[in-house]
């Protein structure tokens, strides 16, 4: 075995072992912030750091591969130079500002989304200057930067003897470099068959211990690497025959009629009774806005006065959950009615985002304008490729003239500009004389949390409070624009989050963190109600053309909850791995490697059980994402507009 007082095996030690020590101290910081969550005992504080050193170590293998390749391959010659010692010298600062980099990076994303780097951070790459505008106007980064700069270089310092000492030693034998090459390539291959994304931390129990025993880095290439996932190959399956059975029992009502010839295909006409009613539809989804932060949900600190007063006069759902924690899964599913399958969402799936079903579509073969109107950059996410490939025209902060935004930030432009513009849309085409379906986007309640100042009494960038205040104030203001309007009468309004402003918690899919408000607000049209059982954001579509009274033909997984003869709720949701039916009270949980768990007493206690395909609310959890992903991948959910026309037509 080659021993470490050789100089190439020296040199790699020092910088490693210092990335392991940064690696100990970031578990260490989180882990003490996080402890009541947490809830380790010292056996668990053991495997937890125990875990964590594999993951480290594999990553380092990984990261080290590169350097410790060129090191052994150096020849003598350029190896005794001055410069390049100087070289490798510096190159070992370049390093240790890489780890305090990584470190305050990891600290920063956990207080963000309460995990490690995972599919999130991997998808922020692909929108850097959003991110980076986002993350020079929420932190002081340039100083952070030269902190970390300062002390890397202060590190260096310290460090110089031995790295001389190590560049000066003796160099490996040529037979012993290529031994050590070996090695080398050994670790690599170990390190990859046995460590993974989730081994050797394994599926289920507490989220906050898992997520400590891992390491960041690792997870982010993990990510990167596993960002669709196919869910025959991954998840617990049932025979094709039971899912297509339990699929259409889950997706039946008296009014539909299954036209598919796939026994897995939903697609259905809907007779919905009564005469068409060609309302104006206006579907706000608002950024990261959880139903906690409302007054009337509980919440006492006055942020929502104008929801709170909406809610008087609305038809509010007061046990409503996300799919999803990205802003891409809530529009997929108010768009599409389908549920999160694993990996991207279809918005995301750049080439197969097109040719669906969605709303749009829907609204638009019945003489409506479809519009989706972004406070941001539509590329943002693919939304505009995706909206403008599923019935919908776009307007978003590239369309809009710089003199008719009051403010921008890193996401956007400000709500109150947002609703201005859908203002305009609206009255364009009601001069038309043309129905019209505006689906709106917000950004302002968004880190930086920043919006235009003398709005509210809570400063510009100081928060999350600051950010949910503004929001509620400019939906009073374009409410109340809006009753002024001569289409306001022949309007629906709705009212929903994309998803919650947070996720994390000990579970690996805490349902009472998935809940966000639904209002629904047309005072000629909508009485004020509560509608309290469980429903999903997949449930939205069907519910408002069941409002509108228009029949179609529906490929929707959701559900139109305002049927008196409606089946018992359920709630689809989950993150980019994890996929969960919830029934009120108990919740299925799938995981990749065929994980099958459920946890009982979801909202309360929640303990969490093993339990196998013969679990008869898995097998509903299975038959619905099964179902969804062979759905996509058959295109069974594409939009039809012949077929829509002579189902239509044979009905009458």
């Amino acid at each position: 075995m080659p021993r470490l007082h050789y100089s190439q095996l020296r040199y790699l030690s020092i910088i490693l072992l210092a990335w392991l020590a940064v690696f100990f101290l970031t578990r260490s910081v989180l882990l003490i912030a996080h402890l009541g969550d947490a809830g380790v005992s010292l056996a668990n504080l053991l495997g937890l750091y125990g875990v964590g050193l594999i993951y480290d170590l594999s990553f380092l293998v990984y990261a080290a591969a590169p350097l410790a390749l060129y090191l052994l391959l150096c020849p003598a010659w350029l190896w005794q130079r001055r410069w390049h010692q100087r070289l490798l010298i510096a190159l070992a600062a370049v390093s240790l500002f890489a780890m305090f980099f990584t470190a305050v990076a990891e600290w920063l994303f956990w207080d963000e989304f309460g995990v490690r780097f995972n599919f999130i951070a991997v998808d922020y790459l692909v929108y850097s200057k959003e991110v980076v505008d986002n993350i020079l106007e929420s932190y002081p980064i340039y100083p952070l930067l030269a902190l970390l700069a300062v002390l890397a270089i202060g590190l260096t310092v310290a460090l110089r003897r031995p790295l001389r000492a190590a560049l000066q030693a003796p160099r490996l034998p040529r037979l012993r470099a290529a031994y050590a090459l070996v090695m080398l390539a050994l670790l690599v291959g170990l390190c990859s068959g046995l460590v993974g994304q989730d081994a050797p931390r394994s599926l289920g129990g507490n989220t906050y211990q898992r997520e400590l025993a891992s390491n960041g880095p690792y997870q982010f290439f993990a990510a990167f690497r596993n960002n669709e996932l196919d869910y025959q190959q991954f998840y617990a399956t049932l025979p094709d025959a039971a899912v297509a059975e339990q699929l259409r029992t889950e997706v039946a009502e008296p009014n539909a009629r299954f036209i598919g010839s796939d026994p897995q295909d939903i697609r259905r006409v809907i007779d919905n009774p009564g005469q068409a009613r060609k309302l104006n539809v206006v579907l706000v989804t608002i950024e990261s806005l959880s139903a906690k932060y409302l007054g009337s949900f509980g919440d006492t600190r006055g942020l929502t006065p104008n929801l709170d007063e909406l809610r008087k006069h609305s038809l509010v759902f007061t046990n409503f959950y996300a799919t999803g924690t990205r802003t891409d899964r809530g529009l997929e599913a108010l768009t599409l009615s389908v549920p999160p399958t694993p990996g991207r969402s279809i918005v995301k799936r750049i080439g197969r985002e097109s040719g669906y079903a969605s709303l749009g579509q829907q609204l638009g073969a019945q003489g409506y304008d479809s519009v989706f109107v972004y406070g941001g950059r539509g590329y943002f996410d693919n939304m505009n490729a995706f909206f403008g490939g599923n019935g919908y025209r776009i307007v978003d902060q590239s369309s809009v003239d710089e003199s008719e935004m009051s403010f921008q930030n890193a996401w956007g432009m400000a709500d109150e500009d947002l609703y201005h513009q859908a203002l305009k849309v609206a009255d364009s085409d009601h001069a038309a004389g043309k129905p019209f379906f505006l689906q709106l986007m917000t950004t302002s309640n968004h880190r930086p949390y920043t919006y235009p100042d003398g709005r509210i009494d809570i400063a510009s960038g100081g928060g999350r409070e600051g950010a949910v205040k503004y929001t509620d104030y400019a939906i009073g203001q374009f409410l109340a624009q809006a009753r002024s309007k001569p289409w306001f009468d022949d309007t629906l309004f709705v009212f929903v989050a994309d998803h919650t402003a947070g996720s994390a918690g000990r579970e690996d899919l805490p349902v009472a963190n998935y809940q966000i408000p639904l209002f629904i607000y047309s005072p000629r049209y909508v009485k004020p109600a509560q509608y309290a059982d469980v429903a999903s954001q997949i449930d939205v579509a069907p519910t408002l053309l069941g409002l509108l009274n228009l029949d179609y033909v529906s490929t929707f997984f959701g559900r139109n909850l305002l049927r008196a003869d409606h089946a018992p709720g359920r709630a689809l949701l989950g993150n980019y791995q994890h996929l969960g039916l919830f029934d009120g009270q108990n919740l299925a949980i799938l995981s990749p490697r065929q994980g099958m768990r459920r946890h009982n007493d979801a909202l309360g206690l929640s303990h969490e059980w093993r339990v196998d395909d013969a679990d008869p609310l898995l097998r509903r959890d299975i038959a619905y994402y099964q179902g969804a992903s062979h759905a996509f991948g058959k295109r069974l959910i594409a939009w039809q507009p012949d077929a829509q026309s002579s189902q239509q037509l044979s009905q009458r």
